[in-house]
C-alpha cells in the first residue's frame, strides 16, 4: 500500500511550489512520477493517479504549476514562457533527488512535458501525455483543419487584456465550473465538491490572470518557439486520448510516430478532454499495464 497523500512546499527554480505527494510504502525516492496539470485545473486533478503511481514504486508528485494555488505567482506575461515552465520541471526533478523521472501530463501540463522530452531534460526516461498533441502535429493540423481552428478560438480570446479574467471569474467563477461540467460526458465525475475546488482555485487573487498568461506567453512566442525544429522524443511515450474532446480533434494524434518512434496510443471512447478525472479506472489500468510491461489493452477492455 502507498502512503497517504500529503502536501509540501518545494523550492525549485527560485520559486515555491505547492506539491501533493504520495510515497511508496518501501521508500523508493530515486524514481519520481511528476504529474503536471492543465488549465484551469490544479494538482487536485491527479487525485486518482497518485496512489496508483506510489503503489507501482514511484514517489508521486503533483505540483500546482506556477501561478496556481499556493505556488509562486509571477506577475508578468514573460514569466509564463515555455523556457521558464521547462525550468520549473527541471528544478522540481532536481529538488526530488530522483535518478529516474516519469512525466505524466495533461492539457497545458502536457505541452510543458512535450517540450521537456524534446529537450531531453535530466533523468527523464518515460512520458505519458493525455489529450494534448505533439507540438509539431498541432501546428501542422491547425494550418489545414478548419474545425480545429474553430475549436481553438479561445486562444485568440485569451490575448485580450482583463476581459477573459472578468468573464471567467464572474459569479464565483461559474464559467470555470461550466468548463468541466459542460465538456464532460460522464458528468457524475464532477460533483459539486470538485467543481467548488476549481472555482475557489480560480478566485485566488491574481490566479486567473496567471492561468491565462500561459496562453498569452505562448501566443507571443510564436510557432518557432512552441513547435521547435528539435522535435524528436526518444523516450518511450504513451498517449491517452479521450475521443470526445471538445477542444482538440482526434486527427491531431495520427502522425505523431514521425517524431516519437517508441509510441503507444490508446483512445478512450465516450470520454472527454478531462480524461484522467472522468475515466480514472480506465486510465489507471492502462497506466499500470504500460508501466509494468504488461500488454496494454484497448480502452474498452481496460477496466
Amino acid at each position: 500500500m502507498a502512503d497517504p497523500v500529503t502536501t509540501h512546499f518545494i523550492e525549485a527554480n527560485d520559486l515555491t511550489f505547492e506539491v501533493d505527494e504520495c510515497a511508496p510504502a518501501n521508500g523508493g525516492a530515486e524514481r519520481l512520477a511528476l504529474c503536471l496539470h492543465g488549465f484551469p485545473e490544479s494538482k487536485f486533478s491527479w487525485r486518482f493517479q497518485l496512489p496508483l503511481l506510489a503503489e507501482l514504486g514511484y514517489r508521486a508528485w503533483a505540483p500546482n504549476l506556477r501561478g496556481y494555488g499556493a505556488s509562486s505567482r509571477p506577475r508578468n506575461v514573460k514569466a509564463y514562457g515555455i523556457d521558464h515552465l521547462v525550468a520549473d520541471v527541471e528544478g522540481l526533478i532536481a529538488a526530488s533527488g530522483a535518478t529516474e523521472t516519469l512525466l505524466v501530463a495533461h492539457d497545458w501540463g502536457a505541452i510543458i512535458a512535450w517540450h521537456c522530452a524534446m529537450r531531453r531534460i535530466r533523468t527523464l526516461n518515460r512520458l505519458v501525455v493525455m489529450n494534448v498533441p505533439h507540438p509539431t502535429r498541432f501546428m501542422e493540423e491547425i494550418r489545414i483543419n478548419k474545425t480545429q481552428r474553430r475549436k481553438s478560438w479561445y486562444v485568440a480570446f485569451f490575448q485580450l487584456p482583463w476581459i477573459p479574467e472578468s468573464i471567467l471569474t464572474r459569479n464565483n467563477a461559474q464559467r470555470v465550473a461550466d468548463a468541466f461540467l459542460n465538456m464532460a460526458i460522464d458528468k457524475r465525475r464532477f460533483p459539486a465538491e470538485a467543481l467548488n475546488h476549481y472555482r475557489a482555485n480560480a478566485m485566488i487573487p491574481g490566479a486567473m490572470t496567471a492561468m491565462i498568461n500561459y496562453y498569452r506567453a505562448a501566443f507571443r512566442a510564436g510557432p518557432a518557439v512552441m513547435a521547435p525544429l528539435q522535435n524528436h522524443v526518444e523516450i518511450p511515450t504513451l498517449i491517452l486520448w479521450g475521443e470526445e474532446d471538445a477542444a482538440l480533434e482526434k486527427s491531431l494524434v495520427p502522425g505523431t510516430e514521425r517524431f516519437v518512434p517508441d509510441l503507444m496510443v490508446r483512445f478512450l471512447p465516450n470520454v472527454s478532454h478531462w480524461v484522467q478525472q472522468e475515466a480514472p479506472e480506465t486510465v489507471n489500468a492502462l497506466l499500470q499495464a504500460w508501466l509494468t510491461g504488461e500488454p496494454v489493452p484497448q480502452a474498452a477492455a481496460a477496466i
